[in-house]
């Protein structure tokens, strides 16, 4: 595969509905897109960098400057056997992980596409349909909360999780568990609470929920060993597993018994399966998060959701959850059961909507190879 163009743009979609969490609300979504051309194939990535530097100490300002005037030059009119080599070419690079997924996991599409398997055979799946669960920020009051919950579990969602912060915690979770006493259930912090707030988070043990998601600081997990021995409900790690160093490490220290593995947030798909082999081999299950992508990114979230240990429900949901219209068709839909059939045609198995691109594009880059 000789990388021949690579056509960066970002796209600004709004959001059909707020989304609220620790970190503040969002409406619209910018998202850079990586679009790669070789010998009449087109294949894309998806950049999940946020608009400020909140999540990670990426943004897709910073993701925009990486990728061209460090990734294309490395890449642009290289040939490659397959989607594994990029990590190498781009070490050079410290960082930036986010940036590097969106070329890598493009690369993979392309490969895929190029040896005629869908992208979840080609990284290893075993699925033919992934379970479902959905991520509900915060609503302005708790009546709506308890409404936008009801809407989840009536769509068939297999687990729901709850964004928390000090302040809209402990009265939410009480006032949703005793509405649907039997859901699957967890919540996730967004690092909003320190190591003094323990005795409190211990009191969620009650509420039988299926996770806390990393509860502390967005870069430790020797701290998270300590909480996660005073408490009975299992600490999932999200933040701080930029590798599979990382992951290794913290489940050695038993920071947490659960990962959820974001392919963006670790660097690409080479990172995302090492860290999930890693998971398997310490017994602890893991889960596809989700980073309010369009279409592209998804469809890339459901492929890696197809491999052996994602036995617990993503945040992989239904296209029409988050957008009035995405990029790619079909839209990603999900079943009365809560499952999302994973595509077996070549590549990942959804076609860009290029006009729709076209449309909600406000930046565009072009590079020859």
């Amino acid at each position: 595969m000789k990388l021949q163009q690579i056509t960066l743009r970002e796209i600004q979609m709004p959001l059909a509905h707020p989304f609220v969490t620790s970190f503040g609300r969002t409406n619209t979504r910018r998202i850079l897109l990586v679009q790669i051309e070789s010998d009449g194939v087109s294949a894309w990535g998806e950049c999940v960098a946020g608009e400020h530097p909140y999540f990670s100490d990426e943004m897709i300002d910073t993701a925009w400057l990486i990728t061209e005037s460090e990734l294309v030059p490395r890449l642009l009119g290289k040939t490659l056997e397959k989607g594994s080599d990029i990590p190498a070419l781009l070490e050079q690079v410290r960082g930036h992980r986010m940036a590097k997924a969106a070329v890598e996991n493009a690369v993979w599409d392309m490969e895929a596409q190029v040896k005629g398997v869908s992208l979840a055979r080609l990284l290893g799946g075993t699925r033919d349909r992934i379970a479902c669960g959905v991520s509900i920020g915060m609503q302005d009051t708790m009546d709506e909360q308890l409404a936008k919950v009801e809407q989840e579990v009536a769509a068939g969602y297999q687990r729901i999780k709850l964004k928390c912060k000090p302040g809209w915690d402990t009265e939410m979770f009480a006032a949703v568990r005793k509405r649907w006493p039997d859901i699957l259930l967890s919540c996730d912090a967004n690092s909003a609470y320190r190591l003094s707030d323990a005795d409190h988070i211990a009191t969620w043990d009650e509420f039988n929920l299926l996770m806390i998601e990393q509860p502390l600081w967005y870069d430790d997990f020797f701290f998270h060993a300590e909480l996660q021995r005073r408490i009975k409900t299992d600490i999932c790690l999200d933040e701080c597993i930029r590798n599979r160093r990382d992951a290794d490490a913290a489940l050695r220290l038993g920071s947490g018994r659960i990962l959820n593995i974001k392919v963006g947030r670790v660097g690409g798909f080479s990172e995302a399966i090492a860290i999930h082999d890693i998971a398997q081999q310490h017994g602890v299950p893991v889960w596809c998060g989700g980073m309010l992508e369009s279409g592209i990114g998804r469809a890339q979230n459901i492929a890696l959701s197809s491999l052996p240990n994602f036995t617990l429900p993503g945040d992989v949901s239904a296209s029409k959850r988050y957008w009035a219209q995405d990029i790619i068709h079909p839209e990603v839909t999900v079943s009365p059961e809560g499952e999302i059939a994973v595509p077996a045609s070549p590549g990942r198995g959804f076609e860009v909507d290029q006009d729709r691109v076209d449309a909600l594009t406000v930046r565009r880059a072009h590079f020859n190879g």
